[in-house]
């Protein structure tokens, strides 16, 4: 019985450990373009939900990424599979929340996964979203101001 105890615990940990390493390769790189300057930071979201989709600190995962030559990147690694949106805005002046203005239009820059219209008001998480199956994905959002 020990035996089978202690080959299984071994087997768990062997499983977890490939589990894991596995979600370490995954990762979803954002190439961020159309920054107006170089000032500030670009901070990236990735949402897994459309009821937390764009809600200030209810990202998934954040990242906060360097601005060079009007272009940033942002990277999530150890991401699973699923289905995400990401929303970003360039921080300017380091903001860490984005601001509104008259009828709720952002005063930063903004932009979302799929590059959706936003004539007629913010995109929805189902607008933005993309499935993820895994390994390494590349997305380009175009920032809007």
């Amino acid at each position: 019985m020990l035996f089978t105890k202690a080959a299984f615990v071994l087997l768990l940990s062997v499983g977890l450990a490939a589990t894991a390493a596995a979600q370490s390769a995954n990762k979803i790189s954002v190439n961020v373009v159309g920054l107006r300057d170089d000032d500030g930071v670009v901070r990236c979201g990735l949402y897994n939900s459309a009821s937390t989709f764009r809600q200030p600190g209810a990202q998934y995962k954040g990242v906060i990424a360097k601005i060079n030559g009007g272009q940033a990147n942002c990277v999530f690694a150890g991401v699973p599979a699923g289905n995400y949106a990401v929303a970003l805005f360039h921080a300017e002046h380091n903001e860490s929340e984005i601001t509104t203005g008259a009828f709720g239009k952002p005063q930063e820059g903004f932009g979302v996964s799929n590059n959706p219209s936003m004539t007629f008001g913010a995109p929805s998480f189902s607008d933005a979203a993309f499935d993820y199956a895994g390994g390494q994905k590349t997305l380009t959002v175009r920032v809007n101001y």
